[in-house]
């Protein structure tokens, strides 16, 4: 029931909302609060600091000046002892952004990129049983991982894991860690967990979905992912297990191999270590970030149970603020090469986003050629643990690596250490440590506190200049040719260059361009070339991009001529004028997809968007939306899965992996604006259509009706004005 989950929810509106959103099941949403961590969805919109096995933090429902607003893990509930509010992760939801149930539920399915099935509703019989597959398929998939799990440690009990038991014994760990991880062994050979999991009844497809079994398209052969390696199960923040990582024990290629994504993992959020961390300290106040699984099991050997690992991936900022949700010190630990202080470049340039008050960040650099694994087992522990409270602070590393390679003494390379610096600074959040590395700042450089702070003004002012030209251009893109006349439209159709032609505007200010029959004159004082604009994302959309050749200056065109120069236009030009459209609109509903709510009822106005109705994008546009309209779907990823194996499938992928640099506050306004605009041409087409067709029945010799004649000679004087 809800209640044990403390939705404190009337149960008259929990029933209300899951009739009119279809009847969410009541399993789902046990099953969706059961994975869900309540820090993490409360942790987004309130500052929350670790007390004891709970966290504390100012009420986000009644106005206090003391924390007495409380997050307990443990129980994955939320109270506030001034005003009483208390709930679950969804009650938090419902109150805090005020979601109604449904949307409420939606978003924390997106969050771990699940699909909110649904019963009853307004559902095809084909919907319906879509439905229960995927609900089958999932249900299936629950215990499937952990199933892979204990037949990997069952493995390496038998006589065919000697080698792998070797090369643990080899590395030093015991059967105690071995067992706190999960260790198993993947044996030789194409299907023996694949034999395994059908037995259990297990189907291979969903095997597939959850990254145990590979799919060889060419030959159809279907075999197991993880051959002849040491398998270390990836366990989310409850010790469920929801992906693996296999090491090999020789020098064969790849050393590490993860899972994929799948329904359950994303590589980005995930912390490889960090259950068994919190396990075994449940006060935990520092954590250590190495490289790999072997680095982590090895310093749990050592007794060093504070270390994580990312998985085959950078550390992101997700990854930080969920370990800075636990602790208030977060230790990175790289090699001492030039790859590793790359590396650690790059994670300077991560946490300092994160950085507020009563954070810490350090920088640890082992010896070269040693590893966390190889260095504790040389050193020991406590040899280890001082170099880990040694390792250098974040300030320090900061200005280390402003100034490397500069030679301060002279002017040139102090003014770049002055703009390195205050580059990472400005990404400090406001507070005590920004305050403190512009003191350090100011003693490095010998420039007053003033200057340095009106250089932060200005440094901030460039970076909204630079979004205000953004928006600029998305206005342009967005409003331009509804705002044109007719004949204004007529002019600005890309004239045919004739042999030897030249631009009659310098390459600097471009005044038209072909995808939007749009003037850019207006625009011109704020880009300084064609490549600026690129850089800002003119052209993104285009599967080919724009290129400088496709931008001309056209002066007024004599009457009559506009239809010719439409005519005489490249077929390349003409193409990407049409496809631009239409996949503008798929990127915005790839990554936007709750958009799909502010469109018209019908889809007919996608007859506007320039291709014709039987083109292949302007049929997945039709699709993606009567999808997203049928089943309310939020979350991208659900979106993309469903078109997982299709034809269609690599076009979405496609269009998902390509940044979408609309601001976000104005993405809803795009769509409006380029849905206007079909509307607007389908409203042109239209009429001629049904002109030309009337007059092609009288040309065949057929009679016109009364009313036929009526409407011909009335959309006659309409097509007539408009021209």
């Amino acid at each position: 029931m809800l209640s044990r989950h403390y939705l404190a929810v009337s149960p008259f509106f929990h029933d209300f909302w899951r009739i009119m959103a279809g009847l969410i099941p009541q399993g789902f949403i046990d099953d969706l609060l059961a994975r869900t961590d309540v820090v993490e969805v409360v942790g987004e919109r309130v500052q929350l600091k670790k007390a004891g096995k709970s966290y504390v933090g100012l009420c986000p429902f009644h106005q206090e000046n003391s924390p007495s607003f409380n997050v307990i893990p443990d129980k994955q509930f939320y109270h506030c002892f001034g005003c009483g509010a208390s709930g679950s992760a969804l009650k938090f939801l419902m109150e805090f952004d005020r979601l109604p149930f449904p949307e409420a539920v939606e978003q924390l399915a997106s969050r771990l990129a699940l699909e909110v099935p649904r019963e009853g509703g307004n559902q095809s019989p084909h919907e319906r049983r879509e439905r229960q597959r995927r609900e089958q398929a999932r249900e299936e998939g629950v215990n499937l991982l952990e199933a892979a799990a204990d037949f990997y440690r069952q493995r390496l009990t038998e006589p065919a894991a000697q080698p792998a038991r070797e090369y643990l014994e080899g590395r030093g760990l015991s059967r105690e860690v071995m067992h706190d991880f999960g260790i198993g062994f993947a044996p030789e050979g194409w299907e023996h967990l694949k034999h395994h999991l059908s037995k259990l009844g297990v189907s291979e497809d969903v095997q597939i979905e959850y990254g145990l079994l590979i799919h060889h398209e060419e030959s159809g052969r279907r075999y197991d992912r993880f051959r002849d390696r040491v398998m270390f199960p990836i366990r989310d923040w409850k010790g469920r297990t929801i992906a693996f990582g296999g090491r090999v024990m020789g020098d064969a290629k790849p050393k590490y191999l993860n899972s994929p994504e799948t329904p359950v993992f994303h590589k980005g959020r995930e912390l490889y270590g960090l259950f068994e961390a919190r396990e075994a300290n449940r006060k935990l106040e520092r954590m250590l970030i190495v490289e790999g699984y072997m680095d982590v099991v090895a310093l749990a050997q050592y007794g060093i149970r504070n270390a994580c690992a990312t998985l085959g991936t950078a550390t992101s900022e997700e990854h930080l603020k969920r370990l800075y949700r636990l602790v208030d010190e977060v230790v990175f630990c790289f090699d001492g090469d030039k790859a590793g202080r790359q590396a650690a470049r790059r994670a300077l340039e991560t946490v300092l986003e994160v950085m507020i008050d009563g954070r810490q960040a350090r920088f640890l650099f082992l010896p070269e050629g040693e590893d966390p694994d190889s260095l504790v087992r040389s050193e020991g522990q406590e040899a280890f643990e001082k170099r880990v409270t040694c390792a250098s602070g974040l300030s320090e590393f900061l200005f280390e690596q402003a100034a490397e390679g500069r030679d301060l003494k002279r002017m040139e390379q102090l003014e770049r250490f002055v703009t390195q610096a205050l580059e990472w600074i400005s990404r400090v959040p406001e507070g005590v440590l920004r305050s403190l590395l512009l003191k350090e700042l100011e003693r490095r450089s010998g420039l007053e506190r003033e200057r340095l702070d009106a250089m932060l003004v200005e440094r901030a002012a460039a970076r909204e200049a630079q979004q205000a030209r953004l928006r600029q251009h998305q206005q342009l893109r967005q409003h331009q040719q509804l705002r044109q006349h007719p004949q204004q439209q007529q002019r600005s159709q890309p004239q045919q260059r004739q042999p030897g032609a030249t631009h009659s505007a310098p390459r600097s200010t471009p005044a038209a361009s072909p995808q939007d029959g749009a003037t850019l004159s207006d625009a011109q004082d704020e880009w300084s070339s064609l490549e600026a604009m690129a850089d800002a994302g003119f052209g993104d959309s285009e599967p080919d991009g724009w290129q400088p050749d496709d931008w001309q200056s056209h002066g007024e065109m004599p009457a009559g001529q506009g239809a010719q120069a439409a005519r005489a236009t490249p077929a390349r030009s003409q193409k990407r004028t049409s496809v631009s459209m239409l996949t503008r609109l798929l990127h915005l509903m790839v990554h936007e997809p709750q958009l799909v709510a502010e469109l018209p009822e019908s889809n007919e106005w996608i007859e506007g968007a320039g291709e014709p109705v039987d083109s292949e994008d302007a049929q997945l546009l039709d699709d993606v939306v009567r999808l997203l309209k049928a089943g309310q779907y939020r979350s991208p990823q659900v979106l993309l899965a469903h078109f997982l194996g299709t034809a269609q499938g690599p076009r979405l992928e496609q269009l998902a992996a390509r940044e979408l640099l609309i601001p976000r506050d104005v993405r809803s306004e795009e769509l409006k604006g380029l849905v206007e605009h079909c509307q607007h041409q389908q409203a042109r087409t239209t009429p001629e259509a049904e002109y030309q067709a009337l007059l092609a029945k009288e040309k065949r010799g057929e009679k016109l009706s009364a009313e036929e004649k009526q409407r011909l000679m009335a959309l006659l004087m309409e097509l007539a004005t408009r021209r």
